[in-house]
């Protein structure tokens, strides 16, 4: 018994590729706000009293 017309797939084009593509050319690198672009490559500081308690929380055993 041959497959339903439903369960045959057509081989993908890379629709989903080429729309990442397209909207990285557009909106990505230098096509970006130089502001946004600042904060992307800004280094992320976080407090280091802030990195202790959820370093011990994780050593007593409270995962959340």
């Amino acid at each position: 018994m041959s497959r339903h017309l439903a369960d045959r797939r057509e081989p993908s084009d890379g629709g989903r590729t080429k729309h990442y593509a397209e909207v990285e050319r557009s909106h990505g690198g230098a096509g970006s706000h130089p502001a946004t672009k600042a904060l992307h490559e800004r280094a992320q500081t976080r407090s280091d009293a802030a990195r202790l308690k959820a370093f011990t929380r994780i050593e007593r055993g409270l995962e959340a």
